[in-house]
């Protein structure tokens, strides 16, 4: 038959309530309406059930669970508890009762915890008419109190494990069963369950605080401070039946459960069946159980719980008279819907009218849960909160999920720490275990820790999925608690996104220009041979003979280390740079060699940059791999501000060398060759690698008035250069100061007297030293340095192309394809414009520098420095007080870090108003900077022109310090390692300590950072644009996220924004904190973790301090409890001494790490 639409239009479809009425009908259930009077997971479970059963479904909630999953699960919702806390809301059973009534409930179920096995409840819903999912409120009332569950165990002649007869109510009524039992004992709460309300203990010593506690929890978690004492069983299994029984004294078993795997009596992992449990054991404790029902006339669903000792006797322990977390694993196991069951005996429905009998019931394969919590493995389980930013779950074949979470739900420290229950099932125990663990896998779950990492060691451990277990497993297992938590590496990337979009640390993005479609395309053939493939195959001597020889003047390119140290701060990340280095091994493979590493490298690189430098060296390595890698070596300094000992020195130039480093420009900032003898001794060693010596230039040895700086000055500093052994002798004009005549002068002498190949490098500061090296290159100077055009210039060096294009067609040519050199100049333009907001801000050439002298790189950290110290509009002020500087400590060689010294103390007495004159006639009358002390100390060696005049004064009553870095114990081991990264590791925390704490803890917040694109690295996102983030480190090759930016909001009154990410298709809400914004909500003042005297909360919670001021205390002792999650605990002192301040005087809500109490 055709169907046409006005057909299907006419056609009569039923009704939702139409569809239930048919449900209830072919159920038999006589309820029209159930209110589950709970929460959450198992709220919604319950639910669940009774949708299959035609049932309406009623919730209830706090205010603040107004956002929980359970609230719209339901046909109707309402709150109840208004005006209580969050906790007692659901223990408030008349306006519970009330609410039933009033919304036409003829059926609540209690769920489990909160008034799940509260008598008073049941009676109070039957009185109300409603029938109440649980037996019967006198059998809840006799099972509830344990001592009395022990006694109806007795008469049933199940046996018991010995215990007080009734609740003990204080220390002295304990004593006779203690001194009777011995230790240890376990204190319960007569009327809790879930671990909740229970303390072990092991001595006499220890009792008092147990009880206390455990009475605290009981009173808080029941509403009932009634304890009782057991004989407590070391390491037992704790194996547990569920039970199911009508009103018409039917009861039948579902077999048992293993929920040994525990942790402060709290269940972590439960297993139907229990494993190697032996079959008449097992028949043994199942009827037990039923007997143990049975002569209690029990109604409904229950769990009996026991404990089996290692020679397999059992004993009774409670009766739960409820539904418990862990029945899943049951249902999975034996098809059998517990809950549904439940229902349908409270509405008057035999076993036999549900179709259940003992000899229908059957096990099929193994099931096992696992609870993922908020509980944080690394930090005690402590429990954490706030908002899940990412909620991906696992699916799949025996995957069973019950849970009431999604993105963006809070988690409150008010309630259970559970987020999800996973049940995962198999034809047996070893197919289960292997399931769960590949669900656990494909969970990801950010914004909070999770104990996912915990489980997955758990269910890994041969033990546990081979031999017993027992309660003592995971105490006996403490590896397990160091495992590593779930990755959450996409979290981290996508925080420190939306931190970066919100606070612009940078600025906002400059421009939209993409600089990878600039470079050329990349059809080139095999690589071609290069500088490196003869110094590999020649040696260290032989290719600096080679070089030394050769007509063609060489080549160094800069741009990628000295020409964007000295023009954007040295802030170009290493993927840049690396996209370049694929391709000049191709266009440029005759570069005698290109600057890439050192110097500020490191500095910039972990703190700013939050990358590591060696990782750099490793990848512009391997993508250019025939031209040699030159670096910047700061002598004893090694690439640090200090010295070291010889053994740091030749451990960092051998990582160097075996990572990739082929030439070592060696230099002293004050041009003492015996400082730099331990580099070039390093470097020989190696025997691969090249000694490049460098002399730095300073002053004008063409000025008749010169002297210091002559000729004579030069060559015998040259002379010592080469009796250390270098390969080649360098010329460092730092400044670019050396005018054409000099440099032909100073070459010229040079290469007459030495056999060693010369290499000059220059700034191109004053815009004249193109000319400087046409006269170097004339008079016999081998390799010059230059920096891509759109990068050379100014303080930088002078450009590739100019060079290359002077010198073709002449005797020296180059032998560089001045197109080859064009073809890469697109690409730094428009890395130029992304890192606009690093420019040095020296528009153009500035002669002022033959004045001043200040290096190039420097001249443009200076400016940074003035605009930060406020100083920037006197900057030429700052510029001739460099000069005034420069002449009263002794007109020293300014190189790192002697013109930082210089630097230091010019913005110094700008900022004081006093001129170096003044300073000079009574430096002690004035704040000396540290680096200044340390030079006049002979820190960095003695200056060429000897020790300035007011060195004596400015140490006056100054006791000297050594600042050479000294090397601990534990890492003097790791510096001679062979393993890269332990040697790389000892030598980072050696060099830069700070940088390395500050990169480390990126890398702990953020996360490997170095793969995003530089526009997101440095500007965050942008509305409306999607953006592929790559993450992690690149050999793992990790699918990128397709993440874009829908909306930023403002700032809350705690300065915090809102900001919502799509992340591979899914809404993704981030917190941060705007850091531009004020908080109107007055801060909580926090912990200091270096004072010892500081109390700190563990974690959030309610906190209830318990001392008060001029108490005296000793470390160890309770000063507060917290209360998070329904799990109570002490706040210790963590010191002797006495209590000088109280944070707070009553209970009050408070985050991790905010101060409680201060001990003097």
């Amino acid at each position: 038959m055709e169907v046409t639409a006005q057909s299907v239009e006419s056609r009569d479809f039923p009704t939702i309530e139409h569809l239930r009425d048919e449900l209830r009908e072919l159920s038999g259930i006589k309820c029209r309406r159930l209110m589950v009077a709970n929460r959450g997971e198992i709220a919604i479970r319950i639910f669940r059930t009774a949708h299959e059963l035609g049932l309406q479904t009623v919730a209830i909630y706090s205010e603040e669970d107004r956002m929980c999953a359970h609230r719209y699960k339901a046909d109707f919702s309402f709150e109840v508890g208004k005006g209580l806390s969050p906790v007692a809301a659901y223990l408030d059973m008349d306006g519970i009762v009330h609410v039933a009534k009033e919304n036409n409930v003829d059926m609540i179920h209690p769920g489990y915890g909160f008034l799940a096995e509260n008598p008073v409840f049941a009676r109070k819903v039957e009185e109300a008419g409603i029938a109440f999912v649980g037996p019967r409120p006198e059998t809840i009332d006799g099972l509830g109190d344990k001592t009395k569950a022990r006694d109806l165990a007795r008469e049933a002649q199940v046996p018991i494990v010995p215990g007080t007869p009734g609740p003990i109510a204080s220390y002295d009524a304990a004593e006779p069963f203690i001194k009777e039992v011995g230790f240890p004992v376990i204190i319960k709460a007569a009327m809790g369950g879930g671990g909740r309300g229970m303390r072990v203990v092991w001595s006499m010593d220890d009792f008092h605080a147990a009880f206390d506690r455990a009475v605290s929890e009981a009173r808080s978690a029941f509403g009932d401070p009634t304890v009782f004492i057991e004989r407590f069983l070391h390491r037992p299994r704790h194996i547990e039946v569920q039970l199911l029984a009508d009103g018409e004294g039917n009861t039948m078993h579902l077999f048992e459960r293993d929920c040994s795997v525990q942790r402060r009596h709290q269940k972590v992992v439960e297993i139907a069946p229990a494993p190697t449990l032996d079959p008449e054991l097992r028949d043994r404790i199942c009827q037990d159980a039923v007997k143990f029902c049975e002569h209690i006339n029990y109604e409904g669903a229950g769990t009996v719980e026991f404990l089996v000792d290692e020679k397999g006797n059992h004993v009774f322990i409670e009766m739960n008279p409820r539904v418990q977390v862990e029945h899943t694993v049951t249902e999975e196991i034996t098809g059998v819907d517990i809950v549904k069951a439940q229902m349908n005996i409270a509405a008057g429905a035999s076993l036999e009218d549900i179709h259940l009998a003992q000899d229908k019931i059957s096990i099929t394969g193994s099931a096992l849960q696992c609870r993922i919590t908020t509980e944080d493995p690394n930090n005690g389980f402590r429990p954490d909160t706030g908002t899940l930013t990412a909620y991906r779950s696992p699916g799949g074949a025996g995957v069973r999920l019950d849970g009431a979470t999604s993105v963006g739900a809070e988690v409150s420290p008010n309630f259970d720490s559970l987020l999800v229950k996973m049940t995962c099932r198999g034809r047996n125990f070893q197919v289960a275990v292997d399931r769960a663990l590949r669900a656990l896998n494909e969970f990801t779950i950010n914004g909070l820790s999770t104990n996912i990492g915990f489980l997955r060691a758990l269910l890994s451990e041969p033990e546990f999925r081979h031999e017993r277990i027992n309660t003592g497993f995971i105490a006996d297992h403490p590896r397990l608690l160091e495992a590593p938590a779930a990755a959450d590496d996409a979290g981290k990337i996508l925080n420190y996104l939306a931190s970066v979009t919100v606070n612009q640390p940078n600025g906002p993005r400059p421009t939209n220009i993409r600089p990878s479609k600039k470079l050329p395309e990349n059809t080139y053939g095999d690589l071609p041979r290069g500088s490196r493939d003869d110094l590999l195959e020649l040696g260290p001597a032989k290719w600096a003979e080679k070089l030394r020889n050769q007509t063609a003047l060489g080549v160094t390119e800069t741009t990628f280390r000295d020409a964007h140290q000295s023009l954007l701060a040295t802030r170009v990340r290493t993927n840049t740079l690396v996209a370049a280095a694929k391709h000049v091994g191709h266009l440029t493979p005759q570069l005698t060699s290109v600057e890439a590493w050192g110097g500020a490298t490191f500095d910039v690189g972990m703190r700013f940059l939050h990358e590591s430098p060696w990782m750099r060296l490793d990848e512009i390595r391997e993508a250019m791999p025939n031209v040699n890698i030159q670096m910047l070596l700061r002598g004893r300094n090694t690439v640090g501000y200090t010295p070291y000992p010889d053994s740091v020195t030749k451990a960092f130039v051998q990582e160097a060398a075996t990572s990739g480093i082929d030439i070592f420009r060696i230099f002293d900032a004050l041009n003492d060759v015996s400082q730099m003898r331990p580099a070039i001794d390093a470097v020989l060693e190696t025997n691969t690698t090249v000694a490049e010596v460098a002399m730095a230039y300073s002053g004008n040895l063409l000025d008749p008035n010169e002297d210091l700086y002559t000729l004579d000055y030069y060559l015998n500093l040259a002379e010592e250069i080469v009796e250390a052994g270098a390969h080649v002798l360098a010329i460092k004009d730092m400044a670019g100061l050396m005018r054409p005549a000099a440099a032909a002068k100073l070459v010229g002498a040079l290469r007459e007297r030495f056999d060693l190949p010369i290499h000059v490098h220059t700034h191109d500061t004053a815009g004249g030293q193109l000319a400087t090296y046409l006269a170097a290159a004339n008079a016999g100077a081998d390799v010059v340095d230059v920096a891509s055009a759109p990068l050379a210039g100014t303080t930088s060096q002078p450009s590739m192309s100019a060079l290359v294009a002077a010198f073709a067609n002449t005797e020296r040519d180059t032998g560089i394809d001045l197109q080859s050199v064009f073809d890469m100049e697109p690409y730094w333009e428009a890395v130029r414009q992304v890192y606009a907001p690093f420019e040095s801000g020296i528009p153009g050439p500035t002669g002022r520098v033959y004045k001043h002298e200040i290096p190039g790189g420097q001249l443009s950290n200076l400016r940074t420095q003035a605009k930060a110290l406020g100083l920037e509009d006197r900057f030429e002020l700052i510029e001739d007080y460099y000069a005034g500087v420069n002449e009263i400590l002794g007109r020293p060689t300014k190189v790192t870090p002697s013109s930082k010294v210089v630097g230091d103390l010019a913005l110094q007495l700008v900022g004081q108003g006093v001129s170096p004159e003044e300073f000079a006639e009574n430096p002690r009358k004035y704040d000396i900077p540290e680096s200044v002390i340390g030079f006049l100390q002979g820190e960095l060696g003695t200056p060429p022109g000897g020790w300035p005049l007011l060195r004596e004064k400015a140490l006056e009553n100054r006791s000297e310090v050594d600042h050479t870095v000294q090397v601990p114990d534990e890492l003097a081991g790791d510096l001679a390692s062979e393993d890269h990264a332990t040697r790389r590791a000892a030598l980072d925390q050696l060099l830069f300590p700070k940088q390395y704490a500050e990169y480390q803890e990126h890398l702990r917040t953020y996360g490997i950072t170095d793969q995003l694109g530089d526009k997101a690295f440095f500007y965050g996102l942008e509305e409306g644009e999607e953006t592929m983030i790559w993450y992690g480190e690149i050999d793992e090759n990790r699918p990128p996220l397709v993440v874009s930016l829908d909306a930023v909001s403002e700032p809350d009154e705690k300065g915090m924004r809102q900001v919502i990410l799509t992340v591979n298709g899914q809404v993704r809400p981030i917190t941060v904190r705007d850091e531009s914004a004020e908080s109107s909500v007055a801060e909580v003042e926090k912990a200091d973790s270096s004072n010892p005297g500081h109390v700190a909360a563990p974690f959030a919670g309610a906190v209830t301090v318990t001392v008060k001021e001029g108490d005296e205390v000793k470390a160890g002792d309770p000063v507060a409890t917290i209360e998070a999650m329904k799990m109570e605990a002490a706040i210790s002192a963590t010191k002797d001494g006495k209590v000088e301040r109280v944070a707070f005087t009553q209970p009050t809500k408070v985050e991790g790490g905010d101060l409680v109490v201060v001990i003097a």
